[in-house]
């Protein structure tokens, strides 16, 4: 019975030392600081959803409104 529970407090010990002990170490252990973003983008409203679009994505009707898709541009204004 004794070597029993000298053989699992064994596996048990080298479990612990192998899994339990994960620690960040060296620049690891320092908090991660997000990217500062990039240039922003200037936005626009669509004119049928209200979705917010960059304008270089938006799509602009023969009026010059903006629209976030074909789609809602085929609808017109909403």
């Amino acid at each position: 019975m004794a070597k029993i529970l000298l053989v699992l407090l064994v596996v048990m010990l080298g479990g612990w030392l192998l899994f339990g002990r994960k620690r960040p170490r060296g620049d690891d252990a320092l908090p991660k600081r997000p990217e500062p973003p990039g240039e922003l983008a200037e936005m626009v409203a669509c004119s049928h959803c209200g979705v917010f679009v960059p304008i270089s994505d938006a799509l602009n009707d023969d009026e010059g409104r903006p629209y976030c898709g074909q789609a809602h541009r085929a609808l017109g204004p909403g």
